[in-house]
């Protein structure tokens, strides 16, 4: 047996066990007291489980690791953050000297910070219980995600999981949605190693001009790498544990990419919720405005880079043991996945009527939708496919915005690539050493948000991966915003609540 029938026998058997494998929610404990993937430092550990209860001498041990930072750095507060359905960070924060009293009781915030309460004449989330939005939730930290903010005054930071005051997860809290379906890749024999490369706009400070409040690109930025803001930034999400692979400017005045090194499980998510805050406060100590929109209005591109690993983080299930460059037939039913869903994902990925323009802007041609595209080494496509350079073949994801939530990109992809690798019915797939791959029903992606989010409402495998009861009030929220919010007014708050 050659090497090349040897690994696809390794395939074969990993897709056996995957059709064997029934589809399951992870069940989580009630108030644990960790869930995590890495120590306090920034190594990691591939193998663990994505949920790890930790034991009290273990606690014990973390905690004084902690507190050894906290001396060390003359800590005088403790954020605890969480993300909203946005994916922007909200947060409470503790004196220090409170911490260990806080992980083990969590801290109480109202839920309406981390959700838009509905109007009360909307029926749409009758099922959630609307006395539930002027109720307490529970955060629980992360002590794996406990870092000294390098751009905050003696403030360290931890990034914690929501629960109601009963101890059951928020069912549409993002970072347990998308650890939920990290657990069904893991229950697969899977790992996802995945970065997240952004773009954003820094602006200088708002001038008053002709009664209008203008901000102008800092177009410095366009030709000097060495702006003393980018590099405290860069610095700055290093020591938090976010490892920025590379940064440059863009096409415009004053737009920039971030480039993530690629980190197993829910690491990226985290790595790019920590950017999108500390963007913001970096920015402001050098009287700039970070935003995720364009002057004009169009949302930033927000790109997941991503890959299929075994379990144990050791084989790239994309890369062909042939040595060509191109997908094996493993990630040829992963990408199959995300065409075939790719209308039902660009509403989470492009949530806003603006987020959506990016999609329309190469055509003149006024239509409903445009095709799914993807292709080799095409940064044109919205599944963009690379093997050239040291981390083997990996898939973009290019459907997603800057200001779409990281964690429910990262969940709503691996939800798609995993029915992918289920499924035999929606892609015809060539030998290992071809690069055709062909759908029964080609995929288009909606123009408007509308129709999205009738594409979301209608793809039962992410209402099943995802939960209905996130569907059903993701869609009661953006219908909402659609009925109350102009294009120019959805702008203008949007460049005020991203900033």
């Amino acid at each position: 047996m050659d090497a090349r029938d040897e690994g696809n026998d390794t395939e074969a058997s990993k897709m056996s066990k995957l059709r064997r494998t029934r589809k399951k929610v992870t069940k989580t404990h009630a108030f644990p007291t960790e869930i995590g993937e890495m120590d306090i430092s920034n190594s990691k550990d591939n193998t663990k489980d994505s949920t790890e209860i930790l034991t009290a001498p273990q606690l014990s041990s973390r905690m004084k690791h902690i507190k050894q930072e906290m001396a060390k750095n003359h800590l005088q507060f403790v954020r605890f953050e969480a993300t909203d359905l946005h994916g922007v960070s909200r947060s409470k924060s503790i004196p220090a000297h409170f911490f260990q009293e806080k992980v083990i009781h969590g801290v109480c915030m109202p839920r309406g910070y981390l959700e838009l309460i509905p109007n009360p004449k909307d029926n749409e989330v009758d099922h959630i219980r609307a006395t539930c939005f002027n109720s307490d939730i529970v955060l629980m930290p992360e002590l794996s995600t406990f870092r000294v903010l390098p751009w905050a005054e003696r403030t360290a930071r931890v990034i914690c999981d929501t629960f109601t005051v009963t101890g059951e997860p928020l069912l549409t809290s993002p970072r347990y949605i998308a650890k939920t379906q990290l657990n069904q890749l893991k229950d697969a024999g899977f790992s996802l190693l995945s970065a997240f490369i952004y773009d954003f706009c820094i602006f200088g400070v708002p001038e008053i001009i002709n009664s209008k409040t203008i901000s102008f690109p800092a177009s410095t930025l366009l030709n000097n790498h060495d702006q003393p803001f980018i590099q405290e930034l860069v610095d700055g999400l290093y020591h938090t544990g976010a490892n920025v692979e590379s940064f440059s400017s863009s096409t415009r005045p004053g737009q920039m990419e971030i480039c993530f090194l690629p980190e197993f499980g829910i690491n990226s998510a985290d790595n790019a919720f920590t950017l999108r805050t500390g963007v913001k406060e970096v920015a402001r100590k050098y009287n700039y405005i970070a935003s995720f929109f364009i002057e004009t209005g169009v949302c930033n591109s927000g790109i997941l880079s991503h890959s299929l690993w075994d379990v144990c983080g050791k084989t790239n299930m994309f890369c062909s043991s042939s040595g060509v460059e191109q997908l094996t037939i493993t990630g040829k039913k992963w990408l199959a996945g995300l065409l075939k869903h790719s209308a039902a994902l660009s509403c989470l990925m492009a949530p806003a009527v603006s987020c959506r323009k990016r999609y329309s802007k190469e055509s003149k041609d006024l239509k409903e939708s445009v095709p799914t595209t993807w292709g080799y080494n095409n940064n044109s496509c919205a599944f963009n496919i690379k093997c050239h350079g040291e981390k083997g073949a990996r898939i973009e994801n290019k459907l997603g915005s800057a200001t779409a939530n990281p964690y429910l990109v990262l969940a709503a992809t691996v939800a798609a690539g995993l029915d992918g690798l289920q499924s035999s019915d929606d892609v015809l797939v060539g030998p290992d050493d071809s690069t055709d791959l062909s759908q029964s029903h080609p995929s288009e992606i909606p123009l408007k948000l509308e129709d999205a989010l009738v594409a979301l409402e209608e793809d039962e495998c992410l209402r099943e991966a995802l939960g209905e009861t996130f569907i059903r009030y993701f869609v009661a929220m953006k219908k909402y915003e659609l009925e109350n919010e102009e294009t120019d007014a959805e702008r203008n708050k949007f460049l005020e609540y991203f900033i």
